[in-house]
């Protein structure tokens, strides 16, 4: 009897969960026992670490995501989204991105639907936020940063050049110190090609409402962060909250007020809306009430891992794994192992980890890390960063292209053209008609 591996979700829980039930299971995968369906909206899994290089123009988009069909030759791969479970019937209810829903069954459930960004109901958000989490968003902030250099280099308004020269980040995260440093690096390099604006033009506030930056690399190295940070010309502003940002005009906490044309928003995630579309058991916290094993509470053949479960911290009593892509790697590899053994009857066991640490690009040559307890920050971080991340991408083809992407870096200039028109292509061909209209 065929036994259905269904996985709600294609990131990296589901792309590792898979990987390795490729592998484990490839006789029962090839003789029919055992088929594995993945259901995503996107038909590729994005290596976020990346995306910060990838606004900055050091990687091409194509390279920090891995096409899951490519990857997965032996699992079904459905391109929709699931918009309810009943774990109690076996069943999900899966939305293609045309035609009709349908009812898929399974036999084991993976909940490895990861998360979405976690806004707050801050006036005007939507006029001028962005977020931090796809390959699309990061691009399209890459190409308004530069489309905005372009605007004020044209202009002979002086307001409407210091809000299009004023950009600011909320939040404090490795995603928002991140992607500050490496668009504030990448401005600052494109500034040469200008005859009107000097990098000291430029302004960049990260707005954060506690006390620290990067609190997962220690405070030590966080202090050390907020000065460099503060030494670029980066206005940090600890303990403030966004008030409102209405129409571009930006209201914080602290009293400030000031226009900007661009607000990147990376003020933390939530587990993805499938998980309240369910009938499994939810914490306080939204997110799927996990075990040490991975499996979730008192449901029998579903298992969970990543940003949308609460995943016990064995190793801390009494805490939870942190929503990271660390844990996500590490977790898929003890459930898919999971999975096997229960398929075969054999005993589960928990996931353990033991804490490597953790390291942040603050832009070309620059970074801070914290690993086994050993702190290290400028280049021997950032060269730790990069050889870090290049260890856990997914496939020996991303791993190649992404360091030709760096080795070519090396000899040539970083590329600093907006294609802002890739976002609306047809533009151009709808003023083409107009024009004839008339």
């Amino acid at each position: 009897m065929n036994k259905h591996v269904l996985i709600v979700g294609g990131g990296y829980v589901g792309l590792y969960t898979a990987l390795r039930l490729q592998r484990k299971l490839s006789r029962e995968l090839r003789g029919g026992e055992v088929s594995v369906t993945i259901i995503d909206p996107q038909s590729y899994m994005t290596y976020q670490p990346f995306l910060p290089e990838a606004a900055a123009g050091n990687l091409s988009p194509r390279h920090l995501v891995a096409p899951l069909r490519r990857v997965l030759p032996k699992v079904r791969i459905l391109n929709g989204t699931v918009t309810t479970v009943k774990h109690g019937d076996r069943v999900v209810t899966f939305q293609p991105p045309e035609g009709e829903p349908r009812q898929i069954g399974y036999d084991v459930l993976v909940m490895a639907a990861g998360s979405i960004s976690r806004t707050l109901p801050i006036p005007g958000l939507t006029d001028i936020g962005i977020g931090f989490k796809t390959v699309g968003e990061a691009i399209a902030l890459r190409n308004r940063v530069l489309h905005l250099l372009d605007v004020a280099e044209s202009t002979e308004d002086p307001e409407v050049r210091r809000r299009a020269l004023t950009f600011v980040v909320v939040g404090a995260g490795f995603a928002g110190v991140e992607a500050l440093a490496e668009l504030e690096d990448m401005a600052k390099d494109s500034v040469r090609y200008y005859r009107n604006i000097k990098a000291s033009d430029i302004r960049w506030v990260l707005v954060e409402a506690t006390s620290r930056v990067l609190p997962e690399v220690g405070p030590e190295m966080g202090k050390w962060t907020l000065e460099q940070l503060r030494e670029r010309g980066i206005d940090v502003r600890l303990e403030t909250r966004l008030e409102s940002c209405e129409g571009g005009h930006v209201v914080l906490s602290d009293g400030t007020e000031f226009d900007a044309e661009t607000l990147v928003w990376t003020a933390g995630v939530k587990p993805s809306p499938v998980v309240n579309d369910s009938d499994l058991p939810l914490d306080e916290r939204g997110r799927i009430k996990t075990t040490a094993l991975l499996t979730v509470q008192a449901s029998p053949g579903a298992f969970a891992a990543g940003d949308a479960a609460g995943v016990p911290d064995v190793t801390n009593p009494g805490q939870y794994c942190a929503p990271n892509a660390q844990h996500a790697v590490r977790q898929a590899k003890v459930l898919a192992d999971n999975i096997v053994r229960y398929l075969r009857g054999q005993e589960l066991v928990e996931y353990r980890h033991k804490y490597v640490g953790s390291v942040a690009g603050l832009g070309l040559h620059q970074g801070v890390a914290n690993v086994y307890g050993v702190k290290l920050r400028g280049f021997p971080a950032w060269f730790m960063h990069r050889t870090y991340h290049l260890s856990r991408v997914p496939t020996l083809n991303r791993k190649v292209r992404v360091v030709v992407d760096w080795t070519l870096a090396l000899f040539f200039k970083r590329e600093t053209i907006s294609l802002g028109e890739m976002e609306h292509p047809r533009e151009g061909f709808r003023a083409a008609v107009a024009t004839m209209r008339r």
